[in-house]
């Protein structure tokens, strides 16, 4: 090309009928009388005119892209290409369908190298987006097959062209753009001698797709995350404890937060008055509250409209001490999470058992999962929440002095990381001095994220102010998880070679 002046997709006409049949021949070169008829043209316009576009360069056409929508479930798994568009009348489109189905792609060589082809890609894409599609699939032609077919399978071409043995220009480009090979199929396209009749069925998964449902869904994109960063100081009993908690979820809910989160051990000011005992029997003291605060919690999750994670608190089961928490959803349901690795003076000084619940909880804002403070220190237990569809981990936790701290911050952020999802960490501040073996505490609480383009560089969505009592209300995109899965410059869940290592659960919850 001399000069471009200009590039648009528009709307196939039926006017540019005659340009689209040149076009056609022209890349069609080694196919003789592989063109469109004017009647099946007219048919796609009619039933389906978005799908059908052309690109013009300097208002010529130099490409096309045609399509047609399918029920994937109604596509036989060995389908040939005459099954998708030998009706002329296409009945296999179906306007209700939930799969983009490419019947034809291509480039006039005088216009190629430019990438336009990637434009209509796109293109397909975004409809398929817009029309909340699963995806997009097509049977790719293969045409340098013939120079390696009486060495070869078909199944052994795709992986040399995979692992870059071999160079096959369109399976390449559908690479690129982020298709991925499902199947062989045998006699797809009577007459392409080049391919010896083979094609690949090719996909692209839409990862914004959101299966319809008859019944009503809450379900949010962004979720408000409202951490409590809690001040240790003295109550007089459980009715003050109580007060100040509910000020803190009044705040959050205000500013219409999906979540309260609060810390690990945060009532831990009601054993002041029992420090005249030992601290084994000063906990268990205070293990008696935890079933009245999990009443008000959820009480107050249902009147406040947020789903509450109460931090930890001790609890006795069956006469064993355990650190644990309870998620006051906004529905009025109640779920118990553990403490699965107490800390070494945990043990010791009370006493305190291990617990065994490792699960991902459904709430009105996706899967959410929750670790106690030691726990997010060991990565297999966030790897298995991640492999249930975690999007959100919650992470209360009580530490007394900065380098207790760094080891929860940077473990929660490897977390967000590793399993490609967000992170809420939320401590306690401020002295304890009537309460034993609770003295001190440090904490910055925070919202931790992926490090990709979509997210902040550092991984660090929003950051209390260390050692001051506050809340921190920070948004979290969740679609933009989804998009990081399949399009992230890494993708840490998708390459982890399970075929050399795994995670798995040795007990069921």
């Amino acid at each position: 090309m001399d000069k471009i002046e200009n590039v648009e997709l528009k709307y196939l006409t039926l006017e540019d009928f005659e340009e689209l049949k040149q076009a056609t021949e022209a890349a069609y070169h080694s196919m003789p009388g592989s063109y469109w008829r004017k009647k099946q043209i007219a048919k796609l316009i009619s039933i389906f005119p978005e799908g059908q576009i052309v690109i013009k360069v300097n208002g010529d056409i130099a490409g096309c892209a045609l399509s047609v929508i399918v029920d994937f479930d109604e596509i036989e798994d060995n389908h040939t290409y005459n099954d998708i568009i030998g009706d002329t009348s296409f009945k296999i489109h179906d306007k209700n369908g939930d799969t983009l189905y490419g019947i034809d792609v291509f480039i006039k060589p005088d216009y190629r190298g430019l990438r336009l082809g990637r434009r209509l890609y796109d293109y397909r894409k975004e409809l398929c987006e817009n029309l909340n599609l699963k995806g997009i699939v097509f049977g790719g032609r293969i045409p340098n097959y013939h120079k390696f077919a009486d060495k070869i399978t078909p199944k052994q071409y795709i992986e040399k062209v995979r692992s870059k043995e071999i160079h096959d220009p369109v399976i390449n480009f559908q690479l690129s753009n982020d298709f991925h090979p499902v199947r062989i199929l045998k006699g797809y396209l009577e007459g392409d001698e080049d391919s010896g009749e083979y094609a690949v069925f090719m996909e692209w998964d839409n990862v914004y797709y959101t299966k319809p449902s008859k019944k009503p869904s809450a379900n949010k994109s962004v979720v408000r995350l409202g951490l409590i960063q809690w001040q240790m100081r003295t109550y007089k009993s459980l009715e003050d404890l109580m007060q100040q908690a509910e000020y803190f979820i009044d705040t959050v809910a205000g500013y219409r937060s999906d979540f309260a989160l609060f810390p690990e051990f945060f009532n831990a000011p009601l054993m002041a008055a029992y420090n005249h005992m030992s601290e084994p029997a000063a906990i268990r003291e205070l293990a008696g509250f935890t079933a009245t605060i999990k009443e008000r919690f959820s009480e107050l999750s249902v009147s406040y409209n947020i789903n509450i994670i109460s931090g930890s608190m001790p609890e006795m089961i069956d006469g064993k001490l355990y650190n644990l928490g309870y998620l006051c959803k906004r529905d009025g349901s109640v779920e118990r999470f553990e403490k699965i690795h107490v800390t070494p003076d945990e043990a010791r000084v009370w006493g305190m058992q291990t617990g065994n619940i490792v699960k991902t909880f459904d709430t009105d804002c996706g899967k959410i999962g929750i670790l106690i403070c030691y726990d997010v220190e060991f990565p297999e237990l966030s790897r298995l929440l991640a492999e249930e569809g975690m999007d959100i981990l919650f992470v209360p936790f009580l530490t007394d002095t900065q380098n207790g701290y760094s080891r929860v911050k940077l473990c929660a952020q490897a977390r967000a990381v590793e399993n490609e999802c967000y992170v809420a960490i939320a401590g306690s501040v401020g002295n304890l001095p009537n309460v034993h073996n609770m003295d001190i505490q440090y904490a910055q609480s925070a919202v931790f994220t992926p490090c990709d383009f979509a997210f902040p560089s550092n991984g660090i969505k929003a950051e209390a102010t260390p050692n001051a009592e506050m809340i921190l209300v920070a948004d979290v995109d969740i679609d933009l998880l989804r998009e990081l899965h399949t399009f992230g410059s890494v993708h840490n869940l998708k390459d982890r070679r399970t075929d050399v290592y795994e995670v798995k659960r040795v007990r069921e919850n």
